[in-house]
């Protein structure tokens, strides 16, 4: 029996369902696995005082301490962040609090391997306590996580010293992998872990059917994800305003929702562009099923779940060439890669219409990106892990 022990902040609770839904869907995936045993640890940072979301932290902090969530047992230990530094003290404040924690889960049944599946704090903290249990330690790298935080001054090189001391790297995608190398480890020690999605939920359906279903009519682009200048939502947005009859639907939450109104309405294309706000994972085959094109003009990433998602319903993509681009648009009828520029996208967005490529042919481009080839993935490198440690 291999017993894991997955280390996740970027994991859903009842306040923020659709947050790393990917990392339950995975941990989930590996613990349906013969002969693995998973507990999960998903610690919650709350500030130190009180900030304008408190309401959100308050609910934050009245979750339980352990639960059943999806069938995975769930740890969820609070840990204190300091606003202001650049999440400095993230780690050391992140490990103080896992220790109690995992001492008593340890001591409920012994775990052979630590699987922290975000790079920080995770990762920085995971090492440590790897060292503390005498037990070997992996680190996935998704993306905002090398990004951000392996760039950011306070906090690369907490992030380089873990790449440099686990004893097993993953990454969602080549380019991830390239990423994390330029931290200062060999790129042959990072193994590339794509993503799954569920394939028997996201699949194409009949495009008019789901367009009727949400009061939609003619070409409808969808843009998914956070609304925050990451992801590019403006350029989408400009694009649409040079493509005449076409619908642009936007569905996330997030801060830049009141400007990219602004955007719509600036541009006079107010009536053709839907922020549907946030919605429920669940939901998003039907809203991605109606789609004609998915648009997302990513600054960076690691490998977007988005697109997978997308391209599983038969809708082709229109992105750019951050992270692990290539690894999905392997052909034209699934899409196109250009420049995060309004031209160069309305361009793309304009070539994917007229093409009305087969959605099941669109589909094909990610037939191998299935959980139980995620796990099987997963549990294969935590094996060779544990194994190569003589445990």
């Amino acid at each position: 029996m291999l017993n894991v022990l997955t280390l996740s902040s970027l994991f859903p609770d009842s306040t923020r369902p659709n947050f790393g839904i990917f990392v339950e869907r995975q941990t989930a995936a590996l613990a349906m696995r013969p002969g693995i045993a998973v507990r999960v640890v998903a610690p919650i940072g709350l500030p130190i005082w009180p900030l304008p979301r408190a309401e959100r932290f308050r609910a934050q902090a009245a979750l339980p301490l352990r639960e059943s969530w999806g069938g995975l047992d769930v740890s969820r230990p609070r840990f204190v962040t300091v606003p202001g530094t650049a999440g400095r003290f993230h780690v050391a404040a992140l490990t103080r609090a896992l220790i109690p924690v995992i001492d008593r889960l340890r001591d409920e049944r012994a775990f052979d391997v630590i699987d922290a599946s975000f790079f920080f704090p995770d990762g920085p903290a995971a090492v440590a306590l790897g060292r503390r249990y005498g037990v070997p330690v992996s680190i996935k790298a998704r993306g905002a996580d090398i990004h951000y935080w392996g760039r950011l001054g306070a906090t690369r090189r907490q992030v380089a010293r873990a790449a440099a001391a686990a004893d097993g790297l993953l990454a969602v995608s080549d380019a991830m992998a390239c990423d994390v190398a330029a931290l200062g480890v060999s790129r042959a020690r990072i193994r590339v872990h794509h993503t799954g999605v569920d394939q028997a939920r996201f699949q194409p359906t009949d495009r008019a059917t789901a367009k009727a279903a949400l009061a939609l009519g003619g070409p409808v682009v969808l843009s998914l994800g956070a609304l925050i200048p990451r992801k590019g939502h403006g350029v989408v947005i400009d694009a649409v305003a040079r493509l005449p009859g076409v619908t642009l639907v936007i569905v996330g939450e997030g801060g830049d929702r009141a400007a990219l109104q602004a955007r719509a309405a600036r541009l006079g294309i107010a009536d053709r562009v839907r922020l549907v706000g946030a919605i429920r994972h669940d939901d998003l085959p039907g809203w991605l099923g109606a789609a004609d094109v998915m648009a997302l003009a990513s600054s960076s990433e690691g490998l977007a779940n988005a697109w997978v998602e997308a391209l599983a319903c038969g809708t082709p993509i229109v992105i750019t060439a951050a992270g692990g681009a290539g690894d999905v648009v392997t052909s034209r009828t699934a899409g196109r890669i250009t420049q995060a520029e309004p031209e160069a996208f309305a361009t793309a967005i304009r070539d994917v219409l007229a093409q009305a490529a087969d959605p099941w042919a669109v589909r094909a481009a990610v037939r191998d990106f299935t959980w139980a080839a995620n796990a099987a993935a997963l549990h294969s490198h935590l094996s060779e892990l544990v194994a190569r440690a003589g445990r």
